[in-house]
């Protein structure tokens, strides 16, 4: 179910969706992970806080407090000191003794002042020494006894020095470094097995993009979960499916292309025997305008399917072909702001891409521009040309096979009308697409986009 917002906000919400989330599955995926379970450990450390560490705190600073009342309640009913350091170090676990005033800043003590670990703590020492001064140290001389706590009634300075785990418990640290650890450990598992549903997705798709190349991965074997290796397995037949039918496609047209070429032999033949006159050169015309129009029809049903993809130096590809053309057409300039593009591709199917296009620039204008530009996602192959152009309601019917515009290019001038056709295949199988618009010299522009 989706909600229906305004316009407005639906597009803010698309754009911060956009620069917001992840982009990929595995990113998105972990997101979903990670999120509820930062949440959880938030909400746990919370209630660990607010429950059980704040009462164990409070207990703990209570029971000290408590042990130092009777300590100083027996000190002054008269129990001699010595006893009451007795009793304070074997049955409370803590030192007692009575101090000169000004003796009570040492030079090993430190001021402590975590309020993590003595929060509860001077809490109870406001509520029970009111009027009294008080002051809390650490003592890093003691290792045993590093809690100290100074006592002044006006009368006389008592020390108490205890371990610090009577009013702290590092239990709250085991607890948060199991829980992240366990966090810790559940995410990287989360991490290894979802890696591994994404790795068989990419797989995928990255042998999906290569087929529509023309690069045909037979090594490919479907993994992952069962919708994933259902997708796979799917992709495996209609790969196959498509391969079968090329090939019947292809032994059909090169017996269409026997039987055809064999009458055109006899025509030509039998026209060759003929007395030279008019008739025998109509003759001779239709016989090369149909083995003309036979062969364009088999290049473009037949495809380049036949070339292996190799790695190619598109740049340098470029550049050759505009070499060529400048020996007949010397108004065609090349520019390229990169050089050694390297990429897989079909070299000669492209090539014939490519000199389509530049040859009809060339044909109908006096003056051709050639650039090469690339980024990091795709590579533009960018032809200019002076002459009539094509009107914009037509620039997508050019690409249909056998359709002229019988106004700027006729049988005199141009083909039969599959050049465009041809061309627009060749780009299409390797995952591109051309782009006809105005050019800055006052004619056509065909942009040819590569990915890269």
């Amino acid at each position: 179910m989706h909600l229906k917002l305004p316009i407005k906000w639906e597009e803010r919400l698309s754009y911060w969706r956009y620069k917001l989330l992840p982009r990929t599955l595995f990113f998105r995926t972990m997101l979903l992970i990670f999120m509820p379970l930062i949440g959880v450990q938030i909400v746990s450390v919370v209630v660990f806080f607010d429950s059980s560490w704040s009462r164990m705190g409070r207990r703990l600073a209570d029971n000290l407090v408590e042990d130092i009342k009777v300590v100083l309640d027996l000190h002054q009913a008269g129990v001699p000191k010595e006893s009451l350091a007795l009793l304070a170090n074997y049955d409370l676990q803590m030192d007692f003794n009575v101090i000169e005033r000004g003796d009570e800043m040492r030079s090993s003590y430190v001021s402590e002042d975590n309020e993590l670990v003595l929060e509860y703590l001077r809490d109870a020492l406001r509520r029970d020494f009111k009027g009294m001064y008080w002051r809390i140290f650490y003592d890093k001389s003691n290792a045993k006894h590093d809690l100290v706590i100074i006592i002044d009634d006006g009368d006389e300075v008592y020390r108490f020095a205890c371990p610090r785990k009577k009013v702290f418990s590092s239990s709250i640290f085991m607890f948060v470094i199991w829980m992240v650890a366990t966090s810790i450990f559940l995410l990287g598992v989360s991490m290894l097995f979802l890696r591994i549903q994404v790795r068989a997705i990419d797989d995928l798709a990255q042998t999906s993009e290569n087929f529509g190349k023309g690069i045909y991965d037979d090594g490919f074997k479907p993994y992952g979960s069962s919708e994933v290796r259902k997708a796979g397995l799917a992709f495996i037949k209609m790969k196959e499916r498509i391969l079968r039918q090329i090939m019947e496609r292809t032994q059909m047209l090169a017996g269409i292309s026997h039987d055809l070429r064999t009458p055109l032999t006899r025509m030509k033949l039998v026209a060759s025997m003929m007395e030279d006159n008019q008739d025998k050169q109509d003759f001779l015309i239709d016989i090369d305008e149909m083995e003309k129009m036979l062969n364009g029809y088999l290049a473009f049903v037949r495809g380049e399917g036949n070339e292996e993809p190799v790695e190619t130096d598109v740049a340098a590809l470029v550049k050759g072909i505009c070499e060529r053309f400048k020996i007949e057409h010397k108004k065609i300039k090349y520019m390229s702001k990169s050089d050694g593009i390297l990429m897989m591709v079909k070299e000669q199917a492209l090539k014939r891409a490519i000199t389509n296009i530049i040859a009809n620039a060339c044909r109908y204008g006096k003056k051709v521009e050639v650039r090469v530009e690339c980024n990091e996602r795709k590579l533009n192959i960018i032809v200019d040309d002076n002459g009539p152009g094509i009107p914009k309601d037509k620039r997508d019917e050019v690409f249909r096979a056998f359709y002229r515009l019988e106004k700027s290019r006729n049988k005199e001038t141009g083909g039969i009308g599959l050049g465009l056709a041809i061309t627009k295949d060749i780009i299409a199988s390797h995952g591109g697409k051309i782009i006809l618009g105005d050019s800055k010299l006052g004619g056509l522009k065909a942009v040819i986009e590569l990915p890269i």
